[in-house]
């Protein structure tokens, strides 16, 4: 119930110490000095009523005619004190307000930076809305921590000091009996504290729990209303809730109760410094040391120094939340990023007057892989788009195999379908030809070279991708479609959708293709957002295409009109497809039958149907595809 503590506090801490010596050392150190001369100022504001009482207010008392010239001078000088230390006060606020801003958008830069470089994998175990809850609710604690409780601890701190130095240099004695009241503060502080710490770390993680949930039944709510799981839904963030509810009422329960016990121990404390100053002065056991300016001083003194510890104490909840959001990101920061050992890259070629392939900046529609040698040599190969598979196995799990001893081989310009049931491992193969997975036994090659040897980001280049669920981004469908290659003109764009069959319901929309979409295309209908994932891929140009249930979400008249452009896409391009309607495959130079990872069977159409096998089976309808 109440959560596990930080793992290492001091080592989050260090971290965060060190985004704040990044490029804030200076104003971080103006900050310090600010603070310590508003501390000293406060005490000698305090340290000041002894004087005051006993050197000017005293004495004139004694006058028959009081001057008050020395007396003016003296307040004068102390409002210069304190207008000093009112001066650093707000300086050191508003100094820190531009450090934690800065510091917050390094660690957000930094975190969306690496969480670019994270695998495929850590998506797909991990809730969008938890990832987002870094983003907001763990940043929004530090923002806190180092505007607020950063300053307010180093300034409680110097406040500490400089009273303590103060109460020594007043009197001894009471100094000691000050020093015992503290002491129950401090364990007080240490009970409470410590209970209300573990709670707000499980508070932080019941938040991301709450915010992935949430996020989850936005995206889905139209099935939940379709089936009718409204209830359900309700039931089950009732229970998340409810768990935040609880770890939430048990930290603010102990972080709030704090403040006033200790409130009342200092007031207490300040009663008893004054029963007892006033017993010593009275009893002359210290001698004439304890005058009534030295009591009203001390009094204000141990008001100036029971006020840190009860800050101290209230910013330590603010400071022990704000390292555990501190903590879930650096635990996302400190997340493997993708291994990447590749070192042949993609480039422009072109061929010079000997019939060899040479790099070249110019944009010649010729590609070629680029393969540095340990002899300092370099060869050129050029891309054809030749895909071949030995003898692969791969598992999401280690103890999970999904696809067995696969071995295929796509030639250049071929077009392979994949078919099956759902779970065959049809997907599978097409993620680990984009290296979203890598495998665990067998080789993968590509025009001859291994992908493990290609530059990730290179490989993917020349991979166009269509996937069954749509991404589309804010934007205009202008730019949704240059997202595939962000030098295309807007000539180029146009002709990708019209090979892609999008551009006459683009034209018919109120601004055609400067139409304003918003996140994922929710004003345009399921078939029209595939049809944009299709011209997106199209105006890539890339020399190996991958389908997986493109034309799904199109009805069968569109479908015509986009196999036809997808036939013109697919022209001279190694293509495969992954599709449950056998009527899009039937013209692919070659067909693989997968069945519970393995491939069954492979051939045409019309050599799979006089087979009489699972092909066949499926395709007269004897079995159907799940």
């Amino acid at each position: 119930m109440g959560g596990k503590r930080s793992k290492n506090p001091k080592k989050t801490l260090n971290r965060l110490m060190k985004y704040i010596g990044k490029g804030y050392s200076i104003q971080f150190g103006v900050v310090l000095i600010c603070i310590a001369l508003s501390a000293v100022a406060n005490v000698a504001g305090s340290m000041f009523l002894k004087s005051l009482i006993d050197d000017y207010v005293a004495p004139l008392l004694l006058q028959a005619s009081p001057v008050f010239t020395q007396l003016i001078h003296a307040l004068m000088g102390m409002a210069v004190i304190y207008f000093i230390g009112i001066g650093t006060t707000f300086l050191y606020n508003w100094l820190m307000v531009g450090i934690s801003q800065g510091v917050l958008k390094r660690v957000r830069d930094d975190m969306f930076e690496h969480m670019q470089t994270l695998p495929i994998r850590y998506f797909d175990t991990h809730t969008h809305g938890d990832l987002m809850s870094h983003f907001t609710n763990d940043t929004d604690t530090l923002q806190q921590m180092l505007s607020q409780s950063v300053p307010q601890m180093f300034s409680s701190a110097m406040t500490i000091i400089s009273v303590f130095i103060g109460m020594l240099v007043t009197n001894v004695w009471l100094t000691l009996f000050v020093l015992l009241g503290i002491a129950v503060m401090l364990v007080v502080v240490r009970s409470i504290g410590g209970r209300s710490a573990r709670f707000f770390l499980a508070q932080q993680t019941s938040l991301g729990k709450v915010n992935g949930y949430i996020e989850e039944m936005i995206n889905g709510q139209k099935v939940i209303k379709v089936f009718c799981h409204e209830d359900k839904c309700r039931e089950q963030f009732d229970t998340l809730n409810d768990e935040l509810r609880q770890a939430a009422c048990n930290a603010n329960t102990f972080a709030n109760i704090l403040m006033p016990i200790m409130g009342n121990i200092g007031n207490l404390l300040y009663v008893l410094v004054a029963v007892v100053g006033g017993a010593l002065a009275l009893s002359g056991v210290v001698g004439d040391s304890i005058t009534i300016g030295v009591i009203a001083s001390f009094l204000q003194l141990t008001k100036s120094f029971t006020m840190p510890v009860t800050q101290i104490s209230q910013q330590f909840n603010s400071i022990i939340m704000a390292l555990a959001g501190a903590e879930r990101i650096f635990e996302l920061m400190d997340e493997e990023p993708e291994v990447d050992n590749g070192y042949v890259t993609l480039v422009n070629a072109r061929y010079d007057h000997e019939g060899s392939l040479v790099e070249t900046t110019d944009k010649t529609g010729i590609w070629a892989w680029k393969h540095p040698h340990e002899d300092g040599t370099t060869t050129y190969t050029q891309l054809r788009g030749d895909v071949r598979f030995y003898d692969v196995d791969f598992g999401y799990n280690p103890d999970k195999i999904v696809l067995h001893d696969v071995t295929l081989y796509a030639e250049p310009g071929q077009k392979v379908a994949f078919v099956g049931a759902t779970g065959a491992g049809k997907t599978t193969i097409t993620n680990l030809i984009n290296r979203f997975y890598d495998i665990a036994d067998g080789k993968i090659r590509y025009d001859g070279i291994n992908i493990n040897k290609i530059k990730k980001s290179d490989l993917r280049r020349s991979l166009g991708i269509v996937l069954q669920d749509t991404n589309l981004f804010t934007g205009t469908i202008r730019d949704n479609i240059r997202y595939g290659n962000l030098d295309a003109t807007d000539e180029e764009i146009v002709a990708a959708a019209q090979l892609a069959g999008a551009d006459d319901f683009i034209r018919r929309l109120p601004d055609g293709y400067d139409t304003l979409i918003g996140g994922d295309g929710g004003s345009l209908s399921q078939g029209q957002r595939q049809l944009l994932s299709i011209a997106r891929a199209a105006v890539a140009d890339p020399p190996v295409m991958i389908l997986d249930e493109a034309t799904s979400s199109i009805d069968t008249r569109t479908e015509a009109i986009v196999q036809a452009g997808m036939d013109g896409l697919m022209h001279g391009r190694t293509v495969f497809v992954i599709a449950h309607r056998l009527s899009t495959v039937q013209n692919a130079d070659v067909i693989m039958v997968l069945e519970l990872g393995h491939i069954i069977e492979r051939g045409n159409h019309e050599q799979l149907i006089e087979e009489h096998g699972k092909y066949y089976q499926l395709y007269t309808g004897a079995f159907e595809l799940e």
